[in-house]
């Protein structure tokens, strides 16, 4: 027990230090200063084989590059996830999440500490067929998301498959890596061939996936062993998620890699909260799996029917209860905070604008203006919350609905 709070209390101990030496240090427009001239060098070099690729230009291709790229984007995962926990594959389910959250954390990361550009438009002709597109080319290049997240999910779909099925089979396992492979292959095309990144870009993503996917089948097994069985779970994954909202470089410009990093917190915090508190009665590996005589895809359709209006009318209530709660407390403990977009009425403002009166406040928001920051986007706690409801609803009101139903 000593040794679980030491590790514990160590881990969110160095995450502090971390947060007060990186900015005390400005490492983030240290590195910026080394990294991003060599990058936007590289992603200039790679305009002529980008021009070169879109020589092909063709309706077909628009539509199968794009219809890929939603295919393997953070909403296709969104959607995905919650039907896997419900299929009865949930050590799958949580995995996936967590390997999205950590992939969608260290790729923003390193997007914004970089700050690359996309290649410029014109002459790359841009192809941005959803408005996840468009809020994807905000960010900066480097690494390739799509690239980095394609790498570590198939991967790690692949490996699951093959434990699962228990198959020693080369064929199969030679089979489902040329599948992960064409996949990856056609993944980084696309990205190319739709001018969202150049070469340098999928490199990029393409290494940090590997990287990422080798360290994660490692650990993935004491990850989960915490997670169901673990000591302060829940505490201390709270405490860790608020202080990755610290833990996040400051980018060059404003761009969405924040608002999406905030959202996949607060989802990997409500499956987390909620699999700790259900997991004997609804997440255990005995449950009912899709395609057995105890989980039709009949039922599996019945689930799907009641479970995602269920997890959206969650996420209205989450939001709503955050927009109402939060500039209280706030305002309670003299925080200043703005809102960029859910609160109007905050929007530009600042709760509290004096600097004497900054520098009367308690020790609490004199810890929250270290960096000089002026004020607190409350937008941020409000994604966050909104985003843990739902995931919380996922793993466990939405299974205590389909138990009560019969489901």
């Amino acid at each position: 027990m000593e040794s679980i709070a030491l590790w514990q209390a160590g881990t969110l101990c160095g995450i502090v230090c971390w947060i007060l030496v990186s900015s005390y240090c400005n490492v983030t427009p240290a590195l910026r200063s080394l990294l991003q001239p060599w990058v936007a060098h590289h992603v200039d070099v790679g305009v002529p084989l980008i021009l070169q690729i879109q020589r092909f230009r063709h309706r077909a291709l628009d539509a199968l590059f794009s219809g890929l790229s939603c295919v393997v984007s953070v909403p296709f995962y969104t959607a995905f996830l919650p039907v896997l926990f419900w299929s009865g594959h949930g050590k799958l389910a949580r995995q996936m999440t967590l390997l999205m959250a950590f992939c969608d954390y260290m790729g923003n990361c390193v997007k914004d500490v970089v700050s690359a550009p996309r290649p410029s438009c014109p002459p790359v002709r841009r192809v941005t067929a959803t408005k996840d597109e468009e809020e994807n080319a905000m960010e900066y290049g480097l690494p390739s998301s799509h690239t980095l997240n394609t790498v570590c999910l198939s991967g790690y779909l692949l490996h699951y498959v093959l434990s699962y099925i228990q198959s020693r089979d080369a064929l199969i396992a030679f089979a489902g890596f040329a599948v992960v492979c064409l996949l990856v292959g056609l993944v980084g095309l696309g990205r190319i061939y739709l001018g969202m990144h150049s070469l340098i870009d999928i490199i990029g993503g393409l290494i940090m996936g590997l990287v990422i996917l080798a360290f994660w089948l490692t650990v993935h097994d004491y990850v989960d062993s915490f997670i169901v069985s673990g000591q302060n779970v829940t505490y201390f994954w709270t405490t860790l998620s608020f202080l990755l909202l610290f833990a996040y470089p400051t980018p060059e410009l404003p761009t969405p890699s924040f608002e999406f990093h905030t959202a996949f917190n607060g989802v990997a915090l409500g499956i987390i909260a909620g699999v700790q508190q259900t997991y004997s009665q609804f997440h255990h590996e005995a449950v009912p799996r899709i395609f057995t005589p105890q989980l039709s895809l009949a039922a599996l359709l019945g689930r799907v029917l009641v479970g995602i209006p269920t997890i959206l009318l969650v996420k209205f209530c989450s939001k709503a209860l955050a927009k109402w709660t939060l500039p209280m407390v706030s305002n309670m403990l003299s925080i200043p905070i703005r809102s960029t977009s859910y609160i109007p009425a905050l929007n530009g403002s600042v709760t509290l604008k004096k600097s004497d009166e900054i520098k009367q406040s308690g020790y609490l928001q004199k810890l929250f203006f270290y960096g000089h920051q002026q004020s607190f986007d409350v937008d941020t706690g409000i994604r966050f919350l909104q985003y843990a409801g739902l995931a919380w609803s996922v793993v466990d009101l939405v299974p205590s609905l389909f138990s009560y139903l019969g489901l």
